[in-house]
């Protein structure tokens, strides 16, 4: 039997609140990235490997938020543990590559096809793979051509993103990737599940799967907190908030007409390479 899908249980509100997710996450990736490129004195590796886990962690996050308004009328759903913090570790990692590979590379050609392939591919990996998470008395089904025109969005956001974290240095111009990034993401998750049908078993269902509120909303937590406390670690950093031209304009100068940030740099590179 053929199941009712309802993507959108709570109207707007869960698409709404996936979307912010997306933007937040690939708005501290963008600025972490950003802050590798306007001081090469700061720790590379630390800022890449922050921004890499918010990106990741924000479409985790907007995957599953907007999961949760997702119903089968005529099954109960739930969601496997260990494919779920699969799914997270998956999406993290995967982006973690194509960010170092930029971070370290920069935006030539081949950088950043083979960086954005990688990361495309690995955020449609971590849908599919979240959807593999799902527990419920049917069949999930796909219709091929979707999945494949899913795939490609996955790619062109994440090379679009990638290339506006090494390119794009100003403020207000970061957020607008964001938010066309946020757009991508939900873009390509809504286009996923517009390939999904359920074939629903005749007979009652037998598993023992976490539902929406004991599974889903719980794990919530930890990656929202996280992106709320890169949140606080960006605010508090100027050369973030402000960027290049206006921290050189902010930043006081010697009798010499030094910058101080010019004068401290060697002794934060000292300080980090012990």
């Amino acid at each position: 039997m053929e199941g009712t899908i309802d993507g959108f249980r709570y109207g707007v509100v869960t698409p709404v609140a996936a979307f912010s997710m997306a933007c937040l996450g690939g708005a501290l990736g963008l600025r972490c990235i950003v802050r590798t490129l306007l001081n090469g004195g700061s720790w590379k590796a630390g800022w890449l490997t922050l921004g890499a886990a918010s990106i990741g962690c924000g479409i985790w996050t907007m995957h599953f938020i907007a999961m949760i308004g997702f119903q089968v009328e005529e099954t109960r759903i739930g969601y496997h543990v260990g494919l779920t913090v699969l799914s997270l570790a998956v999406a993290v990692v995967v982006v973690g590559v194509g960010v170092f590979i930029v971070g370290y590379r920069g935006a030539g050609r081949g950088a950043l096809s083979l960086a954005g392939a990688v990361t495309g591919i690995g955020v449609a990996a971590m849908h599919y793979l979240g959807m593999a998470a799902l527990q419920l008395n049917g069949a999930i089904v796909y219709a091929p051509l979707t999945v494949a025109l899913s795939v490609l969005i996955a790619v062109v956001a994440a090379t679009a993103a990638l290339w506006a974290a090494v390119t794009v240095r100003g403020f207000l111009t970061s957020l607008g990737a964001s938010l066309v990034m946020g757009v991508a993401v939900s873009g390509m998750h809504y286009t996923a599940m517009a390939a999904v049908s359920v074939h629903v078993h005749g007979a009652t269902s037998s598993w023992a799967g976490d539902s929406h509120t004991s599974l889903l909303l719980p794990m919530l937590i930890g990656p929202v907190i996280f992106l709320l406390m890169a949140g606080v670690v960006v605010m508090f950093d100027p050369l973030l908030v402000l960027g290049d031209g206006e921290w050189s304009r902010a930043t006081p100068t010697g009798r010499d007409g030094t910058s101080q940030e010019a004068v401290d740099r060697p002794a934060v590179r000292r300080s980090w390479s012990g």
